[in-house]
C-alpha cells in the first residue's frame, strides 16, 4: 500500500471543487459532465497513488449514479478510495457531495471505476493488492468481484 512522507498508509484522495458559472446549466445546476470529469480525475489520481505509476487507463465506468443536483456557489467534495485489486487492474469508488451555508452535506454521486495498471511500454503490469479490513471494505470487495465477474461473462 502507498505510504505518506510520514509513512501512514494512503487509504484516500480527496478533492474540493466549487461550483463556478462555467460549470452550471442554465437553471444553475452543476452539469452531468463537470462531475464526471471531477469524478474521473479524483479516481484516476487515487488509482494513480496506489498502483505507484503514471500510467493507469479508466476502463469501466460502473454505475455512475447521480442520486442529487449540486447548484451554483456550493461546494463539492469528492472522495475516491480503491475498493479491490486484480492482477493488473483495480477499481475505485466515487463519492461525491454537495453543501452550502445553508444546508448539511449530501450525497450527489457515487460511481465505481474500473483501471487497468500500464508499465513504460502500456502493456498491462501486476499491482500491488489491496487487502480489505474493515467490513465495510470486505463487503464493497465482494460487491466488486461480483461486478468483475460481470464483466467477464459479457466478454
Amino acid at each position: 500500500m502507498p505510504v505518506r512522507s510520514d509513512n501512514k498508509p494512503v487509504t484516500m484522495t480527496s478533492q474540493t471543487q466549487i461550483v463556478m458559472p462555467p460549470h452550471v446549466s442554465g437553471a444553475g445546476r452543476l452539469l452531468d459532465e463537470q462531475l464526471m470529469a471531477w469524478v474521473d480525475m479524483a479516481a484516476s489520481a487515487e488509482a494513480r497513488r496506489h498502483a505507484r505509476r503514471y500510467q493507469v487507463i479508466n476502463a469501466v465506468v460502473d454505475n455512475m449514479g447521480f442520486l442529487g443536483p449540486a447548484f451554483l456557489d456550493e461546494t463539492v467534495r469528492i472522495d475516491a478510495r480503491i475498493i479491490w485489486t486484480g492482477r493488473t487492474s483495480l477499481e475505485v469508488r466515487v463519492d461525491s457531495f454537495a453543501e452550502s451555508s445553508a444546508k448539511a452535506e449530501r450525497l450527489i454521486n457515487q460511481s465505481y471505476l474500473l483501471f487497468i495498471v500500464l508499465d513504460t511500454e502500456g502493456k498491462p503490469t501486476p499491482v500491488s493488492p489491496f487487502v480489505p479490513s474493515s467490513e465495510e471494505e470486505k463487503q464493497e470487495w465482494t460487491r466488486a468481484e461480483k461486478r468483475q465477474a460481470e464483466r467477464h461473462k459479457a466478454e
